[in-house]
């Protein structure tokens, strides 16, 4: 049994900033680690993915991008260094390869037990972040069989897919990447669109994501939120980081040759069968894109930024020629269904009671009902951006003053 007084688990961008955080705080901790450092960028991306916020917003403790193209974004292979070279600098107590299997209380302190070896602690941060097992849809099981059916996890590159069209189910960042990329390899591609936001990648010149942090976007806190929970289910933005700065929408995509349906509802084999919502869903998004455009120009306005930037733009409204309602993947080639319909969190390893009847981590900024027991990395945890890399380490900073006080609460291990 090894003792410490803090044991974090997961060691990507939210790990690391906590790992950082401890350690300039004087508590001695070790990160616990399933695989490698940053090992879903390592595994779980497609080979043309990207980070979605640019380069300059890639703000770690302590750590911050200093390459040659900060308004670039980073790829998977480039992240992958970007935390390999933060755990290095850090000195980080990373233990690869380590699986936890066990976390349970024993008394005011845990009990951790790994692949590898066990824990005691006074202290755990669950670090292993809000894109965890992707989700996949109960009607999955009604598809036949004879169809190929992958997770954006499991993708790669068109290439390994069947050849024949393809079903995308789902119209974030992920689907609409993905939908753009199979489409541009001349594949036939039909897109299920849900709900998503639309933003351009650039307005009036700038990165949005420079706006969003002008106006605010991202220091918003849960606290200010009037329903918690639909806020940290808004829907994922529909955007893409590419060399040449494009925008990525449902127009585009259209333009490209992908057939747009609304929501995916039932599968019976090698028919499918989508609601006649696209049109709404369409508006709705377009709502908020206007809104978000809105509050811009008014900041542009306050902030007399009118002569520093381009001139005000109008959005093109997407139209909606035809609402297809039912597909018969057989009739149309289709051999692969891809889910792109987000991630689900699940802690079969965590023997605590504080898991809500979504399975769910009840905490606040982090803190959870029990003692010594802490969260970081999930999405709006405590501000609009606290699962992004830009925004993780504030959280990180917190919680960690949080562990120092339970610490002197119990006793050093």
């Amino acid at each position: 049994m090894q003792h410490t007084d803090t044991v974090v688990i997961g060691a990507g961008q939210a790990g690391l900033a906590m790992s950082r955080s401890l350690t300039e705080r004087g508590v001695e901790h070790v990160v616990l680690e399933r695989g490698r450092v940053a090992d879903r960028w390592r595994n779980e991306t497609w080979d043309s993915l990207r980070l979605l916020s640019p380069n300059w917003m890639s703000r770690l403790p302590g750590w911050s991008y200093t390459g040659p193209d900060p308004h670039g974004y980073m790829t998977a292979a480039e992240v992958v260094s970007y935390l390999q070279g933060y755990a290095d600098a850090s000195a980080a107590p990373v233990q690869e390869e380590s699986a936890v299997e066990h976390v349970g209380l024993d008394g005011e302190r845990f009990e951790i037990i790994t692949s590898d070896q066990n824990w005691r602690a006074g202290n755990v941060v669950v670090a292993t972040g809000w894109c965890d097992r992707p989700t996949v849809p109960a009607m999955a099981h009604q598809l036949d069989t004879e169809l190929t059916q992958v997770v954006p996890a499991a993708y790669r590159r068109p290439a390994d897919l069947p050849e024949g069209g393809v079903l995308v189910v789902g119209a974030s960042a992920t689907g609409a990447q993905l939908a753009d990329e199979l489409a541009a390899a001349g594949r036939d591609v039909v897109l299920a669109v849900g709900s998503h936001s639309r933003l351009p990648r650039k307005y009036r010149g700038m990165d949005i994501f420079w706006w969003l942090e002008r106006i605010g976007t991202f220091d918003r806190t849960i606290d200010e939120a009037l329903d918690p929970v639909a806020a940290r289910q808004e829907p994922s933005l529909q955007l893409v980081g590419r060399p040449d700065h494009c925008t990525i929408d449902l127009d585009t995509l259209r333009v490209r040759g992908v057939e747009l349906a609304g929501r995916m509802t039932a599968a019976d084999g090698q028919h499918v069968h989508f609601a006649g919502d696209l049109a709404p869903t369409i508006a709705a998004a377009d709502g908020r894109l206007d809104r978000i455009l809105a509050d811009i120009d008014v900041h542009i306005e306050a902030s007399c930024l009118g002569e520093e930037v381009l001139d005000r733009e109008r959005t093109r409204p997407i139209p909606v020629d035809h609402q297809l309602l039912d597909l018969d993947l057989r009739d149309r080639r289709v051999r692969t269904v891809i889910w792109a319909t987000g991630y689900r969190r699940a802690y079969p390893w965590l023997h605590v009671p504080v898991l809500d009847e979504a399975g769910e981590i009840r905490q606040r900024h982090g803190v959870t009902p029990v003692p010594g027991l802490y969260v970081l990395g999930q999405r709006f945890q405590h501000r609009r951006n606290s699962n992004f890399i830009d925004g993780v380490g504030r959280d990180a900073i917190e919680v960690a003053e949080h562990v120092i006080h339970h610490t002197c609460s119990i006793g050093r291990a």
